[in-house]
């Protein structure tokens, strides 16, 4: 069954207005039982730009993920997404807004009895009403942007993990989303392959101007992404560089501690912190 759009949802189709964040939390608090999950959270995600999240395993990183989405309410506080406020939405409204959004998790989460294009093209079948030569069209684009496009007709079976996690990313991209939310998109990857998925956010944020916003304990990554941007040249190839002064101040790390923000800044200024925790963190 598709499902409905914004437009379809009853939500206007402007997203976000000119030089409004796109994702905002506002003293966001979240417990399940006694134990605290979120504590007066707050942040925002400029358009184009990268917010990375680290913290200890269970900090808190991927329930914030979970909330832009909608999957989870908070307690108390507000979270804008897109221009919605998505704390106060119900499903209908929620799924225009998850519309635009794409989301990359751990794992991959591709169906295993679907093709590779199946898997890519699987939010058009199902969400709009393009016709399916269209759909195709657009899946072989994003198959070749993230270098996989003789593998469209492949099972996820057939194809390495470092792979199955491009896929993943071609399938979040495959409807041209406004924001991209990674969760640990490189955790189980060798560090050769790692660095293929690293281009590929890389790419799509500076390529495709999407606005990206990543979870992971993977430092070596997390500096990766932040301090490298991608250019295409005139050629059409795209090569992947350190990046200028303008795009490292495109890219803020949060640092997750017991559900609150300990620290919010550039990579430059993480590494010079004097934390004593943000130090034994990084080291």
């Amino acid at each position: 069954m598709r499902r409905e759009s914004l437009a379809d949802a009853g939500l206007p189709v402007e997203l976000v207005e000119p030089h409004a964040p796109v994702v905002l939390f506002d003293k966001v608090n979240l417990a399940f039982d006694d134990k605290v999950i979120l504590r007066n959270v707050t942040f925002d995600v400029r358009a184009g730009h990268t917010k990375i999240f680290l913290g200890a395993s269970g900090a808190g990183k991927s329930t914030i993920l979970k909330l832009m989405l909608g999957l989870l309410k908070p307690d108390s506080g507000t979270i804008w997404v897109l221009g919605h406020r998505v704390d106060l939405m119900n499903e209908v409204q929620l799924m225009g807004v998850r519309h635009h959004m794409g989301m990359v998790f751990q794992e991959g989460a591709l169906f295993d009895s679907f093709s590779v294009g199946e898997n890519v093209g699987y939010k058009l079948y199902e969400e709009t009403r393009q016709p399916l030569a269209q759909v195709r069209e657009r899946v072989e684009e994003v198959l070749g942007f993230v270098g996989l496009g003789e593998h469209i007709d492949k099972m996820p079976s057939d194809l390495s993990g470092g792979q199955r996690r491009r896929v993943a990313i071609a399938r979040a991209m495959a409807a041209k989303p406004t924001l991209l939310l990674y969760d640990e998109p490189t955790t189980g990857l060798d560090p050769m392959t790692s660095l293929t998925v690293d281009a590929e956010i890389i790419k799509l944020r500076d390529i495709e101007n999407v606005t990206s916003v990543l979870v992971t304990h993977q430092l070596r990554d997390a500096f990766y992404i932040a301090t490298h941007e991608a250019t295409r040249h005139r050629s059409g190839d795209i090569s992947i560089s350190p990046a200028a002064e303008l795009k490292l101040e495109q890219a803020d790390f949060v640092m997750i501690r017991d559900g609150e923000i300990s620290f919010e800044g550039s990579a430059e200024e993480l590494r010079a912190s004097t934390d004593s925790y943000l130090q034994a963190f990084l080291s």
